[in-house]
C-alpha cells in the first residue's frame, strides 16, 4: 500500500519542480518559436503582394500606353516548409528562424513571363529604378545559362512591408524569363525531379540540345520582331495621340 501522505506528495513534487520547470520553458519557447514562424511566413506574403502590385501597376502602364505588353503573365509562390527545411539541411545551416531569414534568398519569389528576350530586361531596369526596390544579387542566367541549359534572370531584391507599428525590408526573389524559357524549365523540372529516370546522362544532354533549340528560337523571334518593326513608319504625333485616345476606354 502506497503511503500517499500530503507530505510524501510534497517531497515529490518538490523533487520533480526542476524538471517539470524546464519542460515547461522548453514547451513555451517551441510555441514562441512557431508562432514567430508563422508571422514570418506572413510578412513574406505581404511582401509578395507588394511586388505583386508594382507589376500589375507596370503592366497596366503597358497596356495604355503602348502598342504591346512585354508581361504575358505573373505568378507568385511561397516557398513550403519541408522545402525551406531541406535547403537549410543541403546547405548545412544551423536551423533557426534568423538564420532562415538571413540566409534563405527565395522564401518568396515573383516570376514574370515575357514575350522577348530585350523585354526581360527592360521590365528588371523598371523594376529596379523604382526608389523603394533594393538589389541585393543579380544571376544573369540568359547570358550565362546553367550547364543543364537553364536560362533566366534572377534578381534578389529587397522590398519595404509596413504594418501598423514597424516596417520590414524584405527579401523576393524575381524571375524574369521568356515564354519559352519558362516552357522548356517548367518540363525540366518535370522530367527530372518528379521520377527515377534511367539513363540519366543522356536525357541530361538531350534536355541541353532543347534548350539550345528554345534559345535560338527567342533569338530567331526577336530578330523577326525587330525587322517588322523597323519596316514599320514611325507614328507621328497625330498617329501617337489617336492610339492613346482609342485607349482611353480601355479598362485598366
Amino acid at each position: 500500500m502506497h503511503n500517499d501522505t500530503p507530505e510524501s506528495l510534497m517531497r515529490t513534487l518538490a523533487e520533480k519542480a526542476p524538471y517539470a520547470h524546464a519542460v515547461m520553458d522548453e514547451g513555451k519557447n517551441l510555441m514562441w518559436t512557431m508562432v514567430k514562424y508563422k508571422e514570418l511566413r506572413m510578412v513574406y506574403s505581404c511582401a509578395l503582394k507588394e511586388i505583386q502590385t508594382k507589376f500589375d501597376v507596370l503592366s497596366t502602364e503597358f497596356n495604355l500606353k503602348y502598342k504591346r505588353n512585354p508581361i504575358s503573365s505573373v505568378s507568385t509562390r511561397l516557398k513550403s516548409s519541408k522545402s525551406i527545411m531541406e535547403k537549410m539541411v543541403r546547405k548545412h545551416l544551423t536551423v533557426n528562424l534568423s538564420t532562415m531569414e538571413n540566409e534563405i534568398n527565395d522564401i518568396a519569389g515573383i516570376r514574370v513571363i515575357c514575350s522577348y528576350i530585350d523585354d526581360i530586361y527592360m521590365i528588371a531596369d523598371a523594376l529596379l529604378r523604382q526608389d523603394d526596390i533594393t538589389l541585393i544579387a543579380r544571376k544573369d542566367y540568359i547570358k550565362n545559362p546553367k550547364e543543364n541549359g537553364y536560362r533566366s534572370l534572377h534578381l534578389i531584391i529587397s522590398i519595404p512591408v509596413f504594418f501598423a507599428d514597424q516596417k520590414r525590408d524584405t527579401k523576393v526573389e524575381v524571375q524574369i524569363r521568356t515564354i519559352a524559357m519558362d516552357f522548356w524549365a517548367s518540363l525540366e523540372h518535370q522530367i527530372k525531379y518528379k521520377h527515377e529516370i534511367p539513363d540519366q546522362e543522356v536525357i541530361s544532354a538531350q534536355l541541353k540540345e532543347c534548350a539550345d533549340v528554345i534559345t535560338a528560337t527567342d533569338e530567331k523571334m526577336l530578330s523577326l520582331r525587330k525587322r517588322i518593326e523597323s519596316a514599320q513608319d514611325l507614328p507621328d504625333e497625330e498617329d501617337e495621340l489617336l492610339l492613346r485616345l482609342q485607349k482611353i476606354d480601355t479598362n485598366v
